[in-house]
């Protein structure tokens, strides 16, 4: 058994001071300070007087560090672990790109046996594909030779890892796709250029969700509402990419403004340049430069990013007027909702999994807790 004291934790209902989180593998008990020698702790953690988060779930990064999810294999995938769990991440979803599809189902087998042993950080919770069903005039950084109508024979073996698909639902002939999956995996709105009736279609047929939203996607015109219209304008989540760059920060307010904290999900669409320096990298068989801390192909497009999940999170309370509660909302507990895993995993809550991080006032990451382990400890590195 193990606690944590003198931090400010964060909860849905507010900050709560003065009390300890008291856990192993879940969270056993949130009491009183003063009552902490009702428990016998092996170990108590100081916080320091600062935040403690719910561990952060990452549902859409490719790669961190110098590895990629494409690189297909559990080297690639213990290294972006590792690293992402410095920045307060618990959980992620390794998102593909298009390629071919020996290389997608590559990924697929690295992936399922990376969640059958377990990573060294950050936990794998599956898979979220992204292409190669997406649309020739909104392909963003994803490659043109590979781009492919949505084929349910090519995921057909691979449900009980993918957890979201991305594709853009006017290329999906009569919605079949979509209809046979949408009970199976989250379906997501993307790389599209569907019209504003074709989204709302879409959305109608079993669309639940949207992938960094306004980017790679038709916009809203108030004679043309597009996808972005499409999105404001119904209950399915969504995605952002909350850097500046993708997306300008009067933006951040507006949509949360329009579908509320709850269904927003911060996402960092990392490729693996994150977390190190600037220089020429490879994504998804293409040529990438990153340069002051931006991300593009040589024809000028974005190509991910190398945003971190703590600074996603800071970049929202400078740019919106969420407070603390309702940023981890989206950080934590709606990724977590989306996946299933609402009731396991989102909040610091009795019963739930010890996935933990404590943050100082400048959002930097002090220590990474994941089950119940310390897998980040700023002192001492990766645990």
């Amino acid at each position: 058994m193990k606690a944590i004291i003198n931090g400010k934790i964060i909860t849905k209902e507010g900050i709560l001071i003065g009390k300890s989180i008291v856990f192993d593998k879940k969270i056993v008990d949130i009491i009183d300070e003063s009552l902490i020698n009702k428990y016998n702790c092996e170990e108590k953690i100081d916080a320091d007087e600062n935040y403690v988060f719910p561990g952060f779930i990452d549902i859409h990064i490719h790669g961190s560090g110098g590895s990629d999810t494409m690189d297909g294999s559990i080297e690639a995938l213990e290294n972006i672990s590792k690293t992402i769990a410095a920045k307060g991440v618990t959980g992620f979803l390794a998102a593909t790109m298009t390629m071919d599809k020996s290389r997608i189902l590559n990924v697929f087998d690295a992936v399922r046996k990376a969640m059958n042993i377990g990573l060294p950080g950050a936990e794998i919770l599956g898979i979220h594909m992204e292409g190669p069903f997406v649309s020739m005039e909104k392909m963003g950084a994803q490659n043109p030779k590979y781009i492919m109508k949505p084929d349910y024979d090519l995921v057909k073996d691979y449900l009980d890892v993918i957890k979201i698909i991305t594709l853009a639902p006017e290329e999906d002939e009569n919605y079949d796709f979509i209809k046979k999956l949408n009970k199976d995996v989250v379906l997501s709105i993307g790389h599209t250029n569907a019209s504003y009736e074709e989204a709302m279609e879409s959305i109608e047929n079993g669309i639940s969700h949207a992938t960094h939203t306004f980017n790679a996607m038709t916009p809203l015109n108030h004679r043309a509402p597009g996808a972005v219209g499409a999105i404001m304008n119904s209950d399915i989540t969504c995605e952002l990419i909350a850097d500046c760059i993708h997306v300008h920060p009067g933006a951040f307010s507006l949509l949360i403004n329009v579908k509320g904290y709850e269904k927003v999900i911060l996402i960092t669409d990392s490729m693996r340049a994150g977390c190190i320096k600037d220089g020429n990298y490879e994504f998804g068989g293409q040529e990438v430069i990153v340069k002051n801390g931006v991300a593009r192909l040589k024809n000028n497009a974005l190509a991910g990013s190398v945003l971190t999940m703590n600074v996603a999170l800071k970049n929202i309370m400078e740019n919106t007027k969420l407070n603390l509660s309702q940023a981890s909302y989206m950080i934590s507990q709606n990724p977590a909702n989306l996946l299933g895993l609402g009731d396991k995993k989102g909040s610091i809550s009795i019963g739930k999994d010890a996935d933990l991080v404590i943050l100082d006032e400048k959002y930097e990451v002090k220590k990474t807790i994941c089950d119940g382990n310390i897998i980040w400890d700023k002192g001492d590195g990766l645990k």
